[in-house]
């Protein structure tokens, strides 16, 4: 009883001897509790391998899905992917073109597939629509068009990792309470900083949406890779009130319509689609900018799980800096010693449990270099946001 006494003794004097470096170490320790929390709870979750609730998938009637793309200059692209939807494994299913006004070879390219391929279907937006994301009416043409329950959405230049792609994203209905799917979309990895920042964007991005859908808080989905019933998508009023974002094909719609007892994920590596990723910054950024562009009509309570997130994330980085320079400026080494022991244990469980994840989805490794878009991304993001209003009269009317 003394022993504690006296070691209370000891931190009240510390504490008022030093009140501007034990508070800075305080609020630290705050934000690298959340900072934990957070990867624990939701990232880890993540790329958790699905397990379905029937284990015989032969016995289970596998329904009809029309598998809808979109496709606006994709020549190259259909020429190469195209393929690898139409030879899937699954009994019963389409692909649905929508040719969005393409002024390359698109339609013969797709003329050629349909005669090799009974399961290919090809329509067009009517020319004149004067939306500014023709995308979603090229994606409501598409839905319309389908035979199917199911609406199973990727992108022209989207690879499935392998023939059982379809039948492992239906596997996601796994009864008639689901009605959306939530798939992951990785890009191809090559050399350069530019290829390793936005894979890594990506693969923190997928693992948190995925991870929070699986602690009933779904906010988003990726177009590359998403399904819903049909049924939902009319009910719904499809992309009603949004035709006039320039994004949200498939955000704003999970946004607006998931919840934790309809949506499930299916992030197994047999059910990733793999597409090129932006080539140049310039490229990259307007990217960025067009998907941010559209944050602002999620809901509130997936701006507030969005936002805590990289301020608790600057919060830790900074206040590192803060309390090691205090306490080597001031002598105080067990405040430096601490910051630092907070910031590298804070990294360490960063650095597992991204990379567990991206070995699960068959993605390259991290290293050090985690530091890095750690701090840069977020202040990309913010850059963005910032400068949003001046790119608004910009806005023109395609995807």
């Amino acid at each position: 009883m003394l022993i504690l006494e006296d070691y209370l003794t000891l931190i009240t004097s510390y504490l008022q001897a030093h009140p501007w470096g034990c508070a800075l170490l305080g609020i630290l320790f705050a934000a690298f509790v959340h900072q934990v929390y957070f990867y624990l709870r939701y990232i880890r979750k993540g790329a958790k391998k699905t397990t379905f609730t029937y284990q015989d998938k032969q016995i289970r009637t596998l329904p009809g899905v029309s598998v809808v793309v979109c496709a606006r200059n994709e020549e190259t692209n259909l020429k190469d992917y195209l393929h690898t939807l139409l030879n899937q494994d699954y009994p019963a299913f389409e692909v649905i073109v929508v040719d969005d006004g393409s002024e390359d070879d698109t339609y013969t390219i797709l003329e050629q597939y349909v005669q090799q391929s009974n399961r290919l279907y090809h329509t067009f937006v009517p020319r004149g629509a004067r939306v500014i994301s023709s995308k979603k009416l090229a994606l409501t043409i598409g839905i319309k068009a389908a035979k199917y329950d199911y609406i199973l959405l990727t992108d022209a230049d989207c690879r499935p990792e392998s023939r059982h792609w379809i039948r492992e994203m239906m596997n996601g209905f796994q009864n008639d309470q689901t009605e959306i799917v939530l798939g992951f979309g990785p890009y191809f990895e090559t050399e350069g900083l530019l290829n390793h920042i936005i894979c890594y964007d990506t693969l923190f991005s997928g693992l948190q949406y995925m991870g929070m859908a699986k602690c009933g808080h779904p906010y988003m989905g990726v177009g590359r890779n998403l399904a819903y019933r049909k049924a939902t998508f009319f009910d719904n009023n499809g992309f009603q009130g949004l035709l006039n974002e320039r994004a949200g094909d498939d955000d704003l719609l999970v946004n607006k319509i998931a919840n934790r007892s309809n949506t499930s994920v299916v992030c197994n590596p047999e059910a990733l689609t793999w597409s090129p990723p932006k080539r140049t910054w310039y490229e990259w950024i307007h990217q960025k900018r067009r998907h941010l562009s559209v944050s602002s009509r999620y809901s509130t309570q997936s701006k507030m799980r969005l936002t805590s997130e990289p301020i608790t994330r600057g919060l830790v980085h900074f206040l590192s800096i803060l309390c090691i320079a205090y306490g080597l400026t001031t002598g105080q080494w067990i405040i430096a010693a601490c910051a630092y022991g907070l910031w590298s244990l804070r990294l360490l469980i960063q650095m597992i449990i991204i990379n567990l994840a991206a070995k699960r989805l068959r993605m390259r490794e991290i290293g050090i270099e985690i530091v890095l878009y750690d701090i840069f991304l977020p202040l990309i993001t913010l850059f963005i946001l910032a400068t949003q209003p001046l790119f608004r009269k910009k806005q023109q009317f395609h995807w």
